[in-house]
C-alpha cells in the first residue's frame, strides 16, 4: 500500500456518488443537556463539561465557558493544532485537548449536532474510552431532528503513507462506514492485534467501552516530566514490556495512591481485567472513529488502518476531506424533493427573519450547515410585484432574486450563533451578480449560499446561487454584517 490507487470513474458517477447518497437518515442531537465531572488526563485539572443539544446543521462545536467572551471552536480538522498526546483544537482563542473519546461517541450514537460546553482546557479522560460519554448522552435519549444527514460515499481508494512511523491508511469504496486496524509494536505482551468494526452500530458495545494504552517505559517518562496529571490506573490499561523492579513498583503505588502494584496477567500493570483480548487494537480503532470525525462529513467508506495514531489520522482527514471539497462540485445542484420535511417551514423562517409579508421571499429551508444553506422560493403568478413588473409578461425582478438569496443567507449567518434571536444580518455589499435565465411564475427557485471564508468579527462572505431545475438561473457574491440587537 506505497502508492495511491485511484479507480477511474465518469463526472455523473461522481456526482452521483458525492451528493446526499443516504438521504433516508435524518440528523440527530440530543433530548437534553447532560453534564460530566472528571479530570484532563494531562492536566490533571477538574472538568465540567456539558453536552447540548444543537439545530440542524450546527455541527459538533466545543465551547470554553471559563474564558472571556467563551469562545467557540468547530470540531473540524482545519482547527488541529497538536497531536502529541491526544487531539488539540484551537481556534478565536477557545483551545480544547483530548476530543477524540467524546468526538468517538458522538459519531458511534449518530450525534450530528451538539455543543459542548468546557470550564476548562482539556475533555475530562473518565475511563480512558468513550464509554461513559455514550451512557451520558443515552440517560438523556437522542432526539432526530427534521433535517437530513448528508452522507458523502468515496468512489475512489484515498491513501495515506507515512514512511518514517511506517502508518498505512486506506479509504475505499464500501456501501456502509466500516474501519479495520492492525497494530504492531514489536512487543512480546501485545504481538500483534487487529480489530474490525463492519457498522458504526456495533461501536456502542463492541469498541466504545475500550481503553487506552501505553507501555510502562512512556509511563515512566511522563510521570518523570509531569505530562499526565491526571493519569490513574483506572483510566488507561499500562502494558509491562520489561523487567520492573520492586522499587519501581513501589515508587508507582505512591504516584498512583494505591497500596500494592503487582505485574501478573499477560504482561498488564496491576493485574487490571481486559474487556477483549485485542482491547488496545479497538482502542486505536475508537481513535480512528474520532479523529476521522473532524473531516466535518459523514462518509461511506472502509478504512483500513495501520499503526495508526492521531497525526496520521488527521493528516488522514485532512486527506479525505479535500477529496470531497474537490470533487463536490460535481453534486453543487441541490436536490429538492418536496415530500421531504423541511428544516425551517415558513412559520420558523419569520420568526428568525425580521422580513414579513410582502417582502419574506423563502418558503422553507431544506438544508443546513455551519458552511451552507439551501432555500425554497415558489414563485407564483399572484406575487404582488408581477402587477406592475413587464405586465403581459410576468418576469420576477432580479434585485428580488438576490434579495430572496440574502434572506437564505441571513438564515446561515445566524446558524453560526448559540442564541441566533439576539442577532439581525445587514448587507453590505453585493458583487459578481449575473443574470442567467428568466424566472416566471410557476418556477420553483432552489437557493444556495455557501461560505467563502470563516464568519469573522461578524462579516459573513457568501457565493449564492439560484437554480430552476438543474439550471443556474442568477449568481451573486454577498457580503453581510451580523449585528447584536442591542448593540444597533
Amino acid at each position: 500500500m506505497n502508492e495511491d490507487i485511484s479507480i477511474k470513474t465518469d463526472s455523473r458517477k461522481k456526482a452521483d456518488s458525492l451528493h446526499k447518497s443516504n438521504s433516508v437518515e435524518n440528523q440527530n442531537t440530543l433530548n437534553a443537556a447532560v453534564t460530566l465531572h472528571g479530570v484532563g488526563l494531562h492536566t490533571g485539572a477538574e472538568v465540567t463539561m456539558t453536552i447540548k443539544a444543537a439545530n440542524p446543521g450546527f455541527g459538533i462545536r466545543f465551547q470554553r465557558v471559563d474564558l472571556p467572551e467563551k469562545p467557540i471552536v468547530k470540531a473540524d480538522v482545519d482547527f488541529v493544532v497538536d497531536t502529541s498526546r491526544g487531539t488539540t483544537i484551537d481556534h478565536n482563542g477557545a483551545r480544547v485537548s483530548t476530543i477524540e473519546h467524546t468526538m468517538a461517541a458522538l459519531v458511534g450514537l449518530g450525534i450530528d449536532n451538539a455543543l459542548i460546553e468546557l470550564d476548562g482546557p482539556e475533555v475530562p479522560i473518565m475511563d480512558g474510552s468513550s464509554r461513559e460519554f455514550i451512557e451520558a448522552i443515552e440517560s438523556v435519549g437522542i432526539l432526530e431532528q427534521d433535517a437530513r444527514r448528508m452522507v458523502y460515499s468515496i468512489d475512489t481508494n484515498i491513501h495515506y503513507y507515512d514512511p518514517i512511523k511506517k502508518v498505512d491508511m486506506l479509504a475505499v469504496p464500501s456501501a456502509n462506514y466500516q474501519i479495520t486496524t492492525l497494530i504492531d509494536f514489536n512487543s512480546p505482551v501485545l504481538g500483534t492485534q487487529h480489530a474490525t468494526m463492519k457498522h458504526i452500530a456495533d461501536f456502542r458495545t463492541e469498541i466504545g467501552p475500550c481503553r487506552t494504552f501505553c507501555f510502562l517505559h512512556e509511563l515512566e517518562y511522563l510521570l518523570d516530566n509531569n505530562l499526565i496529571k491526571g493519569g490513574d490506573l483506572n483510566n488507561a490499561i499500562i502494558v509491562v514490556d520489561k523487567v520492573v523492579s520492586q522499587e519501581e513498583l513501589n515508587r508507582l503505588a505512591v504516584v498512583f495512591n494505591k497500596q500494592k502494584i503487582e505485574v501478573k496477567q499477560e504482561g498488564i500493570l496491576n493485574n487490571v481485567q481486559l474487556h477483549f483480548t485485542n482491547e488496545p487494537a479497538r482502542h486505536k480503532l475508537l481513535d480512528v472513529v474520532g479523529d476521522l470525525a473532524l473531516i466535518g462529513h459523514s462518509i461511506k467508506a472502509h478504512i483500513i488502518a495501520s499503526r495508526p495514531g492521531h497525526a496520521s489520522n488527521v493528516e488522514f482527514a485532512r486527506k479525505i476531506k479535500q477529496y470531497i471539497k474537490k470533487n463536490k462540485h460535481l453534486s453543487d445542484i441541490p436536490h429538492y424533493d418536496p415530500s421531504q420535511p423541511a428544516i425551517y417551514d415558513i412559520t420558523k423562517i419569520e420568526k428568525a427573519l425580521p422580513h414579513k409579508f410582502p417582502f419574506l421571499l423563502v418558503d422553507k429551508i431544506i438544508e443546513l450547515s455551519d458552511t451552507h444553506v439551501v432555500g425554497i422560493k415558489n414563485v407564483t403568478f399572484n406575487e404582488h410585484f408581477f402587477q406592475g413588473h413587464f405586465p403581459g409578461n410576468p418576469v420576477m425582478p432580479g434585485v428580488l432574486q438576490i434579495e430572496a438569496l440574502a434572506q437564505t443567507g441571513g438564515i446561515l449567518a445566524l446558524n453560526n450563533y448559540v442564541d441566533p434571536e439576539n442577532y439581525d444580518t445587514y448587507f453590505l455589499k453585493i458583487d459578481k451578480v449575473r443574470f442567467k435565465q428568466r424566472v416566471v411564475p410557476g418556477d420553483t427557485l432552489i437557493l444556495k449560499l455557501e461560505l467563502l471564508s470563516p464568519i469573522r468579527r461578524g462579516i459573513c462572505e457568501m457565493r449564492g446561487t439560484v437554480y430552476v431545475g438543474n439550471k443556474l438561473a442568477t449568481e451573486a457574491e454577498l457580503v453581510a454584517q451580523i449585528v447584536r440587537k442591542d448593540k444597533k
